[in-house]
């Protein structure tokens, strides 16, 4: 039965999706995704001054980077969501961490976008975590558009770099400007479509849209600028890229089989302008999204959205938790009820917020594409499936193995409850697993990670969220594994010298080996024995 409400049609739907861009930035750290998500709302209009990821003490900090330790350490830690209308777009932008110790919270974020913009140093080309959220969005086919980045600095050949691209990614690159001069000589750009070169100038620290000048190919003015030798290269490269270079194809693009290739620099604003606007035309809408065999298109009449992520403390007055939902189909309104597919029960939404970084704004309703938070009152968790009519589950959101452990110690016992709530609030985030050792008198927390530097995150949260001081020591653990055995049966399996029991937040058993080695050796010594990955 159509979800709609009196004043709602499915036209009114078809437009709105029509109109979302929902996409998230991709890279190596340091490739310069957080500079380029903060010029891009430059380009955008939705801030009238650029900050700097190097910030100096009297200068901005990168919007997108709302929490304390981002912008004291200059990186990306949690996804931001930033939301704003762009020439009848509404856009939906999440800036991820780029740091692999913070994976985990990128794979859900790809998990719920339509495209993404894969970010590479034209000196360093292709590196590793590229190369492995490129792979996540290729599970899903994700069209990917590529921006070489910084090539005010010396770096590699264009050739080289789409090269690499096609033979590293097995993806077609199809270069939609190149670039002009290289390092120290970097002017612009030269657009292959309409055949013009595009003359940026500095503003003071990029905190501004660069100046564009516009000329031809053989103006003088690049011969002044170039000098006549490297303007004749320049001449023969477009030449030999415009007759055997790989042309853009939409469909190609569309199917994650090709990737439109842009070439600029971050940091003082050259050719951002033209990759904002190609951005804006290539990028999809709202499409399908997979529940089980079965695929709930974005203009079904029937609401339906994704919990992705959880994040407590935004907001330093209130302390609250929010629950990050997509909208996968139909309309989210204001006091609606909706199913929680999990718990099997009706929940009214009471408040939902659009986000820009850390500020937050109510909104009445929203539409398939949008990311949007929900005031979480313990109700939501990471996969969570919400629908109106027909019963819909989405495919569960995979956990990433943890490698890395340490015991948590609360330093000042007299905040013992602060403490605790601290600490369950940044589990339910997802970031973290916590364990506690089963032949242990105190119950000191086990957290369990992808990458050691979420640690250094719960300590600093916790002492700036919570006030709480904490250490942490580091254990000797690889893998966890939980397992299933009566108390009787536990006598009777020979567990490695130097694994250790434990038990999860829900009292289920888990055990933690030391090695992959010692993993197998369990495995081999207690045939019967199912270890699984998770609880």
């Amino acid at each position: 039965m159509a979800q709609y409400t009196a004043n709602t049609t499915q036209k009114d739907l078809d437009y709105e999706v029509s109109r979302r861009r929902t996409f998230a930035i991709i890279s190596h750290p340091d490739a310069g995704k957080t500079t380029l998500t903060e010029k891009l709302l430059l380009y955008a209009g939705a801030v009238g001054m650029a900050g700097s990821v190097r910030a100096r003490k009297n200068q901005r900090s990168a919007t997108s980077d709302w929490m304390e330790m981002e912008q004291q350490r200059g990186i990306s830690i949690t996804t931001a969501a930033l939301q704003f209308d762009c020439q009848g777009c509404r856009i939906n932008l999440l800036d991820t961490p780029g740091h692999q110790d913070f994976s985990e919270d990128t794979y859900r974020t790809l998990m719920v976008t339509d495209s993404a913009v894969m970010v590479l140093d034209a000196a360093k080309g292709i590196e590793s975590q590229t190369k492995k959220l490129f792979q996540v969005c290729r599970l899903r086919n994700t069209p990917i558009l590529t921006f070489i980045n910084k090539l005010d600095r010396p770096g590699r050949e264009p050739l080289e770099l789409l090269e690499e691209i096609e033979q590293v990614m097995g993806i077609s690159p199809a270069p939609i400007n190149w670039p002009i001069g290289n390092g120290p000589t970097f002017k612009g750009v030269y657009d292959l479509a309409s055949k013009s070169v595009l003359l940026f100038e500095r503003t003071e620290h990029g905190r501004y849209r660069a100046p564009v000048r516009v000329h031809g190919l053989n103006d003088q003015v690049l011969t002044a600028l170039l000098g006549r030798d490297e303007h004749a290269a320049l001449i023969e490269e477009i030449e030999l890229i415009s007759a055997v270079g790989t042309k853009f194809n939409r469909d190609e693009f569309l199917a994650g089989l090709a990737t439109p290739v842009f070439f600029g620099s971050a940091s003082n604003n050259f050719g951002l302008e033209p990759f904002w606007q190609a951005l804006i035309e290539l990028a999809p809408p709202p499409g399908p999204y997979a529940a089980g065999p079965n695929s709930i298109e974005p203009n079904s009449p029937e609401f339906s959205g994704l919990i992705f992520k959880i994040q407590a403390n935004m907001d330093p007055q209130h302390r609250d938790q929010v629950a990050f939902l997509r909208v996968c189909s139909g309309r989210l309104e204001k006091d609606m009820q909706v199913h929680n597919a999990r718990l099997g029960r009706k929940l009214r939404i009471a408040r939902a917020y659009r986000f820009f970084a850390g500020e937050r704004e109510p909104v009445d309703e929203a539409y398939p594409g949008d990311v949007v938070g929900l005031a979480n009152p313990g109700v939501f968790s990471i996969g969570d499936t919400l629908y109106t009519g027909r019963a819909v589950a989405f495919n569960t959101m995979p956990r990433f193995q943890p490698e890395h452990f340490c015991l948590l110690q609360n330093s000042d016992i007299g905040k013992y409850k602060q403490f605790n709530k601290g600490l369950e609030q940044l589990e339910k985030e997802g970031a973290i697993q916590v364990f506690f050792f089963s032949d242990s008198l105190r119950k000191e927390p086990v957290l369990a990670a992808v990458g050691e530097l979420q640690f250094e995150v719960v300590t600093a949260r916790l002492r700036a969220e919570y006030g709480v001081e904490t250490t942490v020591s580091k254990l000797p653990f690889a893998c966890a594994r939980w397992f299933e055995a009566e108390q009787p049966d536990r006598a009777e399996i020979i567990w490695p010298s130097r694994c250790k029991l434990a038990e999860d937040r829900q009292g289920q058993p888990v055990v933690l080996f030391s090695s992959e080695w010692e993993l197998n050796y369990c495995r081999e010594k207690n045939p019967r024995l199912a270890l699984r990955e998770w609880g």
